[in-house]
């Protein structure tokens, strides 16, 4: 055997073992995948499809959904504590919206026990007072259910030197008032930004009821629509008009309102 075949031999020989030792590495099975933690659900009820302000709830209304653990709080409804939540829950009234797919909480829902509508979703220690408005105040069409308000009274009263003409006083008498409905419209209608009616209703305390009817009987009430920024904003309340003299607000024949309340 010459030299020439024996270097080709020792080349193919060394190519063979390289080979060889490439595919024993490749054949070598990947490390296992490290085991996925599995995350602890608990079966909660949630509203099936939409429930709006006043609906009573229907058991195709609500479901149960797996939900974590970690975010299901005291407040949401679980099967394990209340397997028969959805019957107990049939019937109730929705005090708020729920969109599909939320959690069912009970301090949104009220049970009617033969109440209407209205007494079901008014909140404890409060009164649903109802009162005239005009429908040909422009502005007044965009005061909708669930906005805030403040109530103003304007009464003419004698000019003071006994000449001229009279003059209107104009004087905030409630402040931050929730509108209840607009006629018999508890909530806004779809695609609508406006609302315009014949009476709002009007969520008072007792004694502020007693102020707005002895106040309708003296002069016309208005309706000023608050900004939602100032929904929280709480004023110190006014003295009577009859006891800040000079300081009364005081314009004639030009009192700024935005929904006219008539007497």
């Amino acid at each position: 055997m010459n030299n020439a075949r024996i270097v080709v031999l020792a080349i193919a020989i060394g190519a063979g073992g390289i080979a060889a030792y490439l595919a024993s590495g490749s054949s070598e099975k990947p490390a296992p995948a490290q085991p996925v933690a599995q995350l602890q659900t608990v079966d909660i009820l949630i509203a099936k499809s939409d429930i709006a302000l006043g609906q009573s709830v229907k058991p195709d209304d609500i479901q149960w959904q797996s939900w974590p653990s970690a975010t299901a709080g005291g407040s949401l409804i679980s099967r394990a504590s209340r397997a028969d939540a959805i019957k107990e829950i049939t019937g109730s009234i929705a005090r708020s919206p729920f969109i599909a797919g939320e959690p069912i909480r009970e301090q949104k829902l009220v049970k009617a026990d033969g109440s209407g509508f209205m007494a079901a979703i008014l909140p404890a220690g409060f009164r649903a007072v109802s009162t005239e408005i005009s429908p040909e105040t422009g502005a007044g069409g965009f005061i909708l259910p669930n906005d805030r308000v403040d109530v103003l009274l304007t009464k003419k009263d004698k000019n003071p030197d006994g000449k001229g003409a009279d003059v209107a006083v104009s004087e905030i008498i409630l402040s931050n008032i929730r509108v209840l409905a607009i006629d018999q419209a508890p909530k806004e209608k779809e695609g609508s930004s406006a609302l315009v009616g014949r009476t709002v209703t009007l969520e008072l305390k007792p004694d502020q009821t007693e102020m707005l009817a002895r106040s309708r009987q003296s002069g016309t009430l208005s309706l000023a629509l608050r900004s939602i920024a100032d929904i929280k904003t709480v004023e110190k309340p006014e003295e009577p008009a009859e006891r800040r003299g000079e300081n009364l607000n005081v314009v004639r024949y030009g009192v700024a309102s935005q929904q006219t309340v008539q007497k």
